[in-house]
C-alpha cells in the first residue's frame, strides 16, 4: 500500500476517534495550565533536572543501584531489548502468569512477545493496552495507546472476543467488565511487571502516573515486581519529582493531576506481603541511549517525559494518529527523535516527513524540547543516509562515496527561493507552462506535485523591482527607519501585501527599504537540507549587518520566517542574538508604532465592515504574535473572531505533495468549518493558498485590510 493509500485509509478509519480525543486532551491542556501561575517556571525547572540527570547518567546509574540493593532488590542494566528481555524472562522463569501495567519502553523491547515465547500467560492491565492485546494491534499514541478506537469498536471487539453475561453497551459497562476480568489475573499473577514515569536514584523510589490505578496493584499484589525503565527516566532525588508531578498530567490529557499518582520504594509491603517475602528487579534499559546522550541532537530526546504532549497539539497527528505518525514503538513529534535512537534512521524515515515544523508542539512540551529542530536535523540525516545515523557529519566526502543527499521533490522544495526567481523572471510565460497538462504531468511525475493543487502565480514584476522604481518617504523626516524583508513568497508571487505593507509603513512614519536579500533558509530547513539553511543563514546575517549597525528595524511578513531568526538561528548562527532582537513581524510592528504615538487616525474601515474573522498561522501564534494583529484590528474598531483550528494543513510545501493532499485537505477543511464571515484574514502565504483552495471567501492579510482603510 503506497503512503498515500495508508493515510487515506487511516483517515477514513481511525481519524474521527483520533482527532476528538486529542483535541479534548489539547483543550484540556489549555484550560489547565492557564490556572497555573508558575507554568513557565515550573517547565524551566523540569528542564534544568533533565539536563543535569542526564549529564550525570552514569553517576545517577551507579546511586540508584547502591538504594536499591540497600533495600533488597536488584539493580540490571540492559545493554539493548534482548539482553533486557532475557533477564526478566529469567526472573519470571517459573511464573504462569505475569500482569503488566502501561509501559512504553516493554513496548520498544516487545517483552511480551519473549514472555509468551517462553510459555508466559502476559495480561495487560491498563484498558487501553488490554484493547490492543485483545486486538492484536500496536498503540497508536504515548499516552491513550487506544486513542483511535471508539466506544463502538472497543464493544463490538469484546462481545467477539469474550462471553459477557450482560451487553456492553456503555464505557461504564466496558470498564467494569475489564476491571473484573483483570482484577482476577491480578490476584492470581505470580510476577508483575510496570514501567516507571521517573525513577529517584537517592532512594530507588519509582513514580507511577495513571489514570486507572491498574500500575499500583501490578506492583504490590504479586510477590514478584519487575519494573522496566530507560536510563533516562532516573532523576537525582525524591524532591526532583515534583515539578514533573505538576505538568505531566497537564500535559496529557489536561488534568490538573492524574487519578493515581504513586511513590514507590520497593520491596513494597502489602497486607499480603512484607518486604522481605517480596522480590524486586529493576531493569534499567540503555538500547542505544548511551549512544544518544552523546549525539548533540538526539540527547535531546532523553529529556522526553513521553507525555504525549506534541502528539496532540499535532493537526497531522490529529487527523491520522499514530499508526502513520509513528514508528515500530514511538508516535508523535518526538518519536522521530526516539525511533532513531533505539530502532534507526530506517524506522523514522517512515513517518519522519509528517511533521512540518509548524512549533506548535514546541510550546506544548513541558520539558522545552525543541521538537521541529529535532526533526529537521534527523530528516538531514536520512537525506544523507548516515550509517550510524548517531554520529554521522559532514567529512568532505568525494563524488564516488557522498550519500545521494535529499530526493527530487526535497530539492525542489528546500530551493524554493530560486524557483521563485526563475518564475517570477519568465512570468508569465512559467504561469502558463506549470498550468498546462503537460507541465503538471512532468510535476506529478518527476517531483510527486500533486496536480489537483493549484501553483502560484509568479509575479513579473517583483516587490524589489516596484520599491526601487518608487520615491520613498525620506529618512530625515521619518520617526524610525526600517527594513522590510521580502522573502520570496512576498517578493515574487503575494506582491500586493507588501505593496500593501510599503504603504501602511510609511504612513506610520516609517522610512522603509526593501534591499533585494537572501533567503533566510525556511524552505532547505523543511527539506531537511540543514546545510543549505545554514549557508542561507549566514548570508542574511551579513546582509542585514549593516542596516542592523545603522539602527533599522528588520520588519518580517511571513511568521515562519520570523521563526527562522527568533528561534531556528539558535541553531544555524554563531551568534542569532542581533537578528532576534531587532526583526518583528509586520503586525507586531504596527501595534508597537501605535502604542508609541503613531497616527491611528489614518485608518477608517469602510462603513458596515465590522466583522473579521482571523486565522493566524501556526508560527505566529507559537511566538505569541497573535494578539498584537487582533489588538490593531480592534483599535481599529473591527470585531476579531480568531480560530481555534491547530493548523490550516498547507504548511508551506507539504499540501502540495501527493502523497500527503488528502491529509493536507482534511486538515484544511477543520479550519474552514469555523469559518463564517465574509472578511477572512490569513497571516501566512501558505494558509492563504489553503483557505482559497476550500469554499472559504478569499482571504487576505491583515496589512492589506489596513491598506484599504487608508483609501
Amino acid at each position: 500500500m503506497s503512503r498515500a493509500d495508508a493515510i487515506r485509509e487511516l483517515l477514513a478509519t481511525e481519524g474521527g476517534s483520533v482527532e476528538t480525543n486529542t483535541r479534548t486532551f489539547n483543550e484540556g491542556r489549555y484550560e489547565s495550565v492557564a490556572d497555573l501561575e508558575e507554568y513557565e517556571a515550573l517547565k524551566d525547572r523540569a528542564r534544568e533536572i533533565k539536563e543535569d540527570a542526564i549529564e550525570r547518567l552514569p553517576e545517577l546509574v551507579e546511586r540508584v543501584r547502591e538504594s536499591v540493593e540497600a533495600n533488597g532488590g536488584t539493580v540490571y542494566l540492559a545493554e539493548d531489548a534482548d539482553d533486557a528481555n532475557r533477564y526478566v524472562a529469567d526472573v519470571a522463569d517459573d511464573a504462569e502468569v505475569l500482569v503488566k501495567s502501561k509501559t512504553m519502553t516493554g513496548e520498544e523491547i516487545a517483552v511480551n512477545d519473549r514472555l509468551e515465547a517462553a510459555g508466559v500467560d502476559v495480561y495487560e492491565t491498563d484498558l487501553g493496552e488490554f484493547v490492543l492485546q485483545v486486538a492484536d494491534e500496536a498503540p497508536s499514541h504515548l499516552v491513550a495507546p487506544a486513542i483511535h478506537r471508539s466506544r463502538e469498536d472497543i464493544a463490538r471487539l469484546f462481545e467477539e472476543q469474550f462471553d459477557a453475561d450482560e451487553p456492553l453497551e456503555t464505557a461504564g459497562d466496558l470498564t467494569r467488565f475489564a476491571s473484573d476480568y483483570l482484577g482476577e489475573r491480578i490476584r492470581e499473577a505470580d510476577v508483575g511487571l510496570t514501567g516507571a514515569n521517573f525513577v529517584a536514584a537517592e532512594t530507588g523510589t519509582l513514580a507511577l502516573v495513571t489514570s486507572e490505578g491498574n500500575a499500583r496493584k501490578t506492583a504490590s499484589v504479586p510477590d514478584t515486581h519487575v519494573a522496566v525503565a530507560g536510563v533516562e527516566k532516573l532523576v537525582p532525588t525524591v524532591a526532583d519529582l515534583q515539578p514533573f508531578v505538576e505538568l505531566i498530567g497537564r500535559s496529557a490529557t489536561g488534568q490538573d493531576i492524574t487519578s493515581y499518582v504513586s511513590f514507590l520504594t520497593p520491596p513494597v509491603e502489602t497486607p499480603t506481603f512484607s518486604g522481605d517475602d517480596r522480590d524486586f528487579h529493576l531493569v534499567l534499559l540503555d538500547n542505544g541511549r548511551t549512544a544518544m546522550r552523546e549525539d548533540d541532537v538526539l540527547r535531546e530526546t532523553l529529556y522526553c517525559v513521553r507525555c504525549g504532549a506534541c502528539a496532540n497539539s499535532c493537526a497531522n497527528f490529529q487527523h491520522v494518529g499514530g499508526h502513520a505518525f509513528g514508528g515500530e514503538t514511538y508516535t508523535g513529534g518526538i518519536a522521530t527523535g526516539w525511533e532513531a535512537g533505539v530502532h534507526g534512521l530506517d524506522s523514522a524515515a517512515e513517518f519522519n516527513d509528517l511533521c512540518t515544523g509548524c512549533s506548535r508542539c514546541v510550546n506544548a512540551c513541558p520539558v522545552k524540547i525543541d521538537i521541529p529542530w529535532l526533526n529537521a536535523a534527523v530528516r538531514d540525516r536520512i537525506n544523507r543516509e548516515g550509517d550510524d545515523g548517531l554520529d554521522f557529519v559532514y567529512r568532505g566526502l568525494t563524488p564516488d562515496d557522498e550519500p545521494s543527499g535529499p530526493d527530487r521533490q526535497k530539492r525542489l522544495f528546500g530551493n524554493f527561493s530560486t524557483l521563485a526567481r526563475l518564475g517570477s523572471r519568465f512570468a508569465p510565460l512559467s504561469n502558463w507552462v506549470a498550468d498546462s497538462t503537460p507541465g503538471r504531468r512532468l510535476l506529478a511525475r518527476a517531483f510527486d506535485v500533486d496536480p489537483r493543487r493549484e501553483l502560484p502565480r509568479f509575479r513579473r514584476e517583483t516587490l524589489v523591482d516596484w520599491f526601487a522604481g518608487r520615491d520613498p518617504l525620506p529618512a530625515d523626516v521619518a520617526e524610525r527607519e526600517a527594513v522590510l524583508y521580502p522573502d520570496p513568497s512576498t517578493n515574487y508571487i503575494h506582491v500586493e501585501r507588501g505593496k500593501a505593507a510599503v504603504r501602511v509603513l510609511e504612513s506610520l512614519g516609517v522610512a522603509v527599504r526593501v534591499p533585494e536579500l537572501p533567503p533566510t533558509g525556511r524552505a532547505p530547513l523543511s527539506q531537511g537540507m540543514v546545510e543549505t539553511a545554514r549557508g542561507h543563514a549566514r548570508d542574511l546575517a551579513d546582509a542585514l549587518s549593516p542596516h542592523l549597525d545603522a539602527g533599522r528595524d528588520v520588519v518580517v511578513v511571513e511568521p515562519s520566517d520570523l521563526a527562522m531568526l527568533r528561534r531556528d538561528y539558535d541553531h544555524l548562527l554563531a551568534d542569532p542574538d542581533p537578528l532576534r532582537e531587532n526583526s518583528y513581524e509586520l503586525l507586531e510592528y504596527v501595534y508597537g508604532l501605535l502604542e508609541n504615538g503613531a497616527n491611528a487616525g489614518i485608518f477608517s474601515p469602510p462603513d458596515g465592515e465590522r466583522r473579521v474573522t482571523y486565522h493566524a498561522h501556526c508560527q505566529a501564534r507559537t511566538l505569541g504574535l497573535e494578539p498584537y494583529t487582533v489588538a490593531v484590528l480592534e483599535r481599529l474598531g473591527y470585531d476579531v473572531a480568531t480560530t481555534e483550528a491547530e493548523c490550516c494543513g498547507m504548511a508551506g510545501s507539504f499540501g502540495y505533495k501527493a502523497d500527503y493532499y488528502e491529509l493536507s485537505v482534511a486538515v484544511g477543511e477543520s479550519l474552514a468549518e469555523e469559518i463564517a464571515d465574509e472578511i477572512v484574514l490569513a497571516s501566512g502565504a501558505s494558509c492563504s493558498e489553503q483557505l482559497d483552495a476550500l469554499p472559504v471567501e478569499s482571504p487576505r492579510h491583515p496589512v492589506e485590510l489596513l491598506n484599504r482603510c487608508m483609501e
